[in-house]
């Protein structure tokens, strides 16, 4: 699942058992107890906690947002092992992409706002090919969760008519208490989400850095650099940071200009370093090459 669906969730089911499963439910009548996420490990904090363990929160980036997630005593130890392994690696300047399946949480404060996050059970640090699969699955899932929503808005609110038109048994309660909750939805920004991951999943745009290939995919990178035509080297052999804001920004610009957040997420989406793209947004800015036609948004100058 892409970050941006489930992050806006805010409704959750809980049983009254002790031992019943919590689910969180999404927008598009997704019901959550455990999800696969991958994306680019973006930050990963070590806290002490008042019983002096540590709890270690992390920020996962994938084409749509970000996941939070946290890896305390609770967490299998080879997850632990893992986390303290991946800290050390960040701490080096690695850029690593990581595919995880958590256990979804959420957590309600005083004043009743939702925050979405994950407890990851498994996790590994994977290839570009391996992440372009799953963002390609991970859209088709979310394709087919909007078709079946769109579909029961004009259908009677029963399980009994969900099933007659044919949509899943695992989906119908789900839709159901996805449209009590959060009424009639725009789905035009998840539709922008997977055009922005399918982007990434057929490489027209580069997802890594040169320095921040990992070592055992040294050669395939190589491989698939003197390959792609769309690649544009910089002086010292790394992509060229301008180019790639520069390209982003003419496919996503919808007319009014592309925002702040979602440029540089998706910069970040395609392994670059936010503070950089930031420096890059100022030099393009400062030499003209793009210009904001209000406050926080961009677009390419004519």
């Amino acid at each position: 699942m892409l970050a941006s669906e489930f992050s806006d969730s805010t409704l959750n089911q809980q049983g009254s058992g002790e031992f019943d499963p919590m689910f969180i439910i999404t927008k598009l009548g997704a019901k959550v107890n455990r999800v696969i996420v991958a994306g680019m490990l973006e930050r990963l904090d070590p806290r002490e906690t008042s019983n002096g363990s540590t709890l270690w929160q992390g920020q996962l980036r994938d084409p749509s947002g970000l996941h939070f997630f946290s890896v305390g005593d609770y967490a299998p130890e080879s997850m632990r092992e893992l986390t303290i392994q991946l800290s050390s690696r960040i701490e080096d300047g690695e850029s690593i992409m990581l595919l995880m399946t958590a256990k979804a949480r959420y957590f309600q404060n005083e004043e009743g706002a939702v925050y979405t996050s994950l407890r990851p059970e498994e996790a590994a640090i994977v290839t570009r090919e391996v992440y372009r699969n799953w963002l390609v699955s991970a859209c088709k899932g979310m394709l087919e969760r909007m078709d079946m929503q769109e579909k029961a808005i004009s259908l009677e609110k029963t399980t009994n008519a969900l099933a007659a038109a044919g949509i899943p048994e695992n989906m119908r309660e789900g839709l159901l208490l996805a449209g009590e909750h959060y009424g009639e939805i725009d789905t035009e920004p998840y539709r922008l989400n997977i055009m922005n991951a399918l982007d990434i999943a057929e490489d027209k745009i580069p997802s890594f850095t040169a320095n921040s290939t990992p070592k055992s995919q040294a050669s395939l990178e190589v491989e698939e650099q003197e390959s792609t035509q769309e690649e544009v080297p910089a002086p010292d052999g790394e992509v060229d940071l301008n180019q790639v804001l520069l390209d982003l920004i003419s496919r996503l610009d919808q007319g009014e200009g592309v925002d702040f957040d979602t440029l540089l997420s998706n910069a970040a989406a395609r392994g670059h370093d936010r503070d950089a793209s930031e420096a890059a947004l100022d030099d393009l800015t400062e030499d003209g090459s793009v210009h904001e036609p209000r406050f926080g948004w961009f677009k390419i100058t004519n």
